[in-house]
């Protein structure tokens, strides 16, 4: 067979060429050869078409030589080639085309039923998506509902409500739907992490832009009653250690501590929560709880107290009002902790003062407020360009801080924990906006004004439930600035504040993600507005460029950041107990349905509990067996040598805390361990008002039940997973290690068989959540060790 001849122009041109070249010819129009005017007879091809300026002149201010009568059927038949050649380079342009509508628009705007639906697509580009669909499916899509349908018909109203029995949407929860995997928790539909790749990208928003974050499933409760009595209910339940408590009641500062349960530190741990005291009006101190401002609360509480405090308690302890934001997972844990600290501080407080009388309310304020997490160096700029602040604030330190907010680089220059109260105007007047951009000065950056906690500053509406109950319904819906905005004259121009417009009150509270002694922190801001206001505010803040991510993504940053995060990383807590449950069962269903050659083998690499962490191995506290507790046993003992024979109870706790480095290290020093811990803790009991512990627990047992967080950074490669097992070495082992540190042993196979899997009896601990840091470039993971074994290990690295 004999080979085509190659054309040597179609190898020069490449595949991009062909298709413009290809492009090109589908759009051009054939012209009608001309038949040469000789008598040769020959055909003059005039070639296609080209654009330009015409030879021939036309005049239009004459008749002459125009037909009287046009004859249709010869006028159609002489022009019967421009005709057919006019459809068909219709035909084969529309043909030629490579890419559809929806393969226009940016991969964030695409979706996938944009393919086949034309509603899909944004209205701009509709009429032409619908000119490309196939004739038939068109049809299909102009048909109408029958009328009997119609009649029986659901709101969308009632069936968004109908879908929300079981658990609770947020205000942004059609948002993240349609761009997030979401899942049931603590009676919420929670976004999960973004449908779209973005672990890394998350993580260098948060570095080095910004990342927001919907927070508002966070459950808040309020306490409201007299100063002295508040702050009495808090020390009862809270954490000894933390030493912001005072300087926090001002209201300039928030303060994050662990909450346990009435009296019972250091056992009983609860939750991690966050206290914010409301700031004292800054013209009138003494207040007067007879005439209760509007900040303090609704006219029907402030009936209910009418009568009840006496003038002259109120002038030593003005009422006031604490925030308390905890996980929705442990709300009705804490809400009875406060029940039961308030029940005994009150009853002591009756039997000091027979003749005055005192009560503190507590009210369960869920779904009140919206809470947005921004964190990043960038969540500055974001909030500056994204809000503004009404003109009518006359607080000069606030007109220092508003534009200083400009040239802040990191949130981690501010006060730890410091709060801002302001009033900004509807977010939507000013929609598209623009990040604000940092001054320079010269080629170094402009350094921003100083900003030091102050009640004033921290002053905002939004601690009275009458104004955020107005501010629950916007003004104005979006349909109405859009047609506001359709009278300017100039299109995309910012729209100017009426008096009709709202004015939302709001708290800017610095927030930070670090750990003692590390440079790999976060930082950012909590942005707290009353509810209803969750969608007017999140196309704002997240148009210039900023992420939003999801539950994995909270975690993966205090992950890097070095902190604890609970429940994961906080053990003998009951809610801890659940999570791993739940999370066991899934974790051994996905391990069950992976054949057994591509699942890892537990029995083989000697796995005592592959599924969650067996804290009574490393605490040596005897295993619960698997005898039914409901059964009675054949051999009865009697009463009286069961009691003698009883062992102590070790009851396992987790010590955490700012002071916790501080307190090993003078319990390290001591000669007793034990003594010396239980010693420490008593100091902290009595530092709160809280009687020492019960003398018949021994110090042994308490330090034989006390778990600590430790964290751990691989020497060599490889990340740790969570609930990787911790092993205990011996000196033989160290001195190795020591002596082949930054060695590579010659020969090693990657693939090599582990060595013999150590006993049960050399497991110190486990850890809670392991993976590779982006931020340290290996492998590091929080995990929990007993405290005597820290002890230790810090003597055996102080021998090495």
């Amino acid at each position: 067979m004999a080979l085509k001849r190659k054309v040597d122009d179609a190898e020069e041109m490449t595949s991009r060429e062909r298709k413009k070249l290809k492009v090109a010819g589908a759009r051009t129009i054939a012209v009608q050869p001309s038949v040469s005017a000789s008598g040769s007879g020959t055909v003059q091809s005039s070639g296609n078409a080209h654009s330009g300026p015409s030879s021939t002149t036309v005049r239009f201010d004459s008749m002459q030589g125009l037909p009287a009568s046009i004859d249709v059927e010869r006028f159609t038949e002489a022009r019967a080639y421009e005709i057919d050649a006019m459809q068909n380079a219709i035909k084969t342009a529309g043909e030629s085309v490579t890419h559809r509508v929806w393969q226009t628009l940016p991969r964030h705007l695409r979706r996938r039923a944009a393919s086949h639906d034309v509603r899909r697509v944004p209205l701009r580009l509709r009429d032409k998506a619908r000119a490309e669909m196939v004739p038939v499916t068109r049809r299909i899509l102009k048909r109408g509902r029958s009328k009997q349908g119609k009649t029986k018909q659901v709101s969308r109203t009632e069936s968004l409500l109908k879908r929300q029995r079981d658990k609770t949407w947020l205000e942004t929860h059609i948002w993240h739907a349609k761009r997030m995997k979401m899942e049931n928790m603590w009676g919420y539909r929670l976004a999960v992490t973004p449908t779209e790749k973005s672990f890394r990208p998350s993580y260098r928003a948060s570095m080095h832009g910004s990342i927001l974050h919907d927070s508002s499933y966070h459950s808040l409760i309020e306490l409201k009653g007299p100063e002295k009595i508040l702050r009495n209910v808090l020390d009862f339940c809270c954490d000894p250690q933390c030493t912001g408590m005072k300087r926090s009641m001002s209201g300039a500062r928030v303060l994050e501590t662990n909450l346990y349960k009435p009296g019972s530190y250091p056992f009983d741990l609860i939750a991690p929560v966050t206290i914010m005291w409301q700031p004292l009006p800054v013209a009138n101190t003494s207040l007067k709880p007879t005439k209760a401002t509007p900040a303090q609360g609704s006219s029907k509480r402030k009936r209910k107290g009418k009568n009840i405090v006496p003038a002259n308690t109120a002038q030593r302890s003005p009422t006031r009002a604490v925030w308390v934001r905890l996980h929705p997972a442990v709300f009705d844990d804490i809400f009875a902790a406060f029940q039961g600290s308030a029940s005994l501080v009150l009853e002591a407080e009756k039997q000091r003062h027979k003749d005055e009388h005192a009560e503190v309310e507590i009210a369960d304020l869920r779904g009140s407020v919206n809470v947005f997490e921004i964190m990043g160096p960038k969540a500055s700029q974001v909030i500056k360009g994204a809000l503004s602040s009404v003109v009518d604030d006359d607080r000069q330190e606030f007109k220092k801080f508003w534009p200083s907010l400009t040239d802040l680089q990191t949130t981690a220059s501010l006060p730890r924990g410091i709060v801002i109260g302001m009033k900004v105007l509807d977010p939507r007047l000013k929609f598209p906006p623009k990040n604000a951009k940092p001054r320079t000065d010269g080629q170094h950056p402009a350094i921003p004004a100083m900003t030091f906690p102050a009640a004033i500053l921290a002053q905002s509406e939004i601690w009275d439930e009458e104004k955020r109950s107005v501010l629950k319904k916007p003004t104005y819906k979006k349909k109405d600035l859009d047609a506001r905005r359709s009278k300017n004259l100039v299109p995309g121009t910012p729209l100017n504040p009426v008096r009709q417009d709202d004015r939302i009150p709001l708290l800017l509270i610095q927030r930070s993600l670090e750990s003692p002694s590390s440079t790999h922190g976060i930082h950012g801001w909590t942005l707290v507005f009353p509810a209803g206001w969750g969608m007017p505010f999140l196309p704002s803040l997240i148009h210039t460029g900023t992420r939003v991510g999801g539950q994995r993504e909270r975690g993966a940053q205090a992950f890097e950041a070095g902190t604890a995060y609970f429940p994961r990383d906080f053990p003998c807590t009951e809610f801890y107990d659940k999570y791993w449950d739940e999370r066991a069962v899934k974790d051994k269903t996905k391990w069950n349905r992976t054949p057994p050659a591509k699942r890892t083998n537990y029995e083989k690499l000697g796995t005592r509990s592959p599924w969650r962490a067996d804290w009574e191995v490393v605490l040596g506290l005897p295993v619960a067996s698997g005898v039914d507790e409901n059964l009675v046993p054949t051999q009865r003992v009697p009463q009286d040598a069961m009691e003698v024979d009883r062992a102590p109870v070790v009851r396992p706790w987790f010590f955490c805390g700012p002071e916790v480095p501080a307190i090993l290290a003078k319990v390290r020093q001591t000669f007793n361990h034990s003594a010396g811990l239980l010693a420490e803790i008593n100091r902290l009991r009595t530092k709160r008002g809280m009687d020492v512990l019960c003398t018949s627990s021994r110090p042994e047992d308490l330090l034989k039940g006390a778990l600590v967080m430790v964290r751990l950074n691989m020497v060599s490669r490889g990340a740790p997973n969570d609930l990787a097992i911790i092993y205990r070495i011996d000196d033989v082992e160290v001195k190795k290690i020591i002596k082949e540190k930054g060695k590579t042993r010659e020969g090693a196979d990657a693939n090599e068989s582990p060595e013999a899997a150590p006993p049960h009896t050399s497991i110190i601990g486990y850890v809670t959540t392991g993976n590779m840091s982006l931020s340290r470039g290996k492998g590091f993971a929080i995990g929990a060790v007993p405290v005597s074994v820290l002890l230790e290990l810090q003597r055996q690295a102080q021998r090495y």
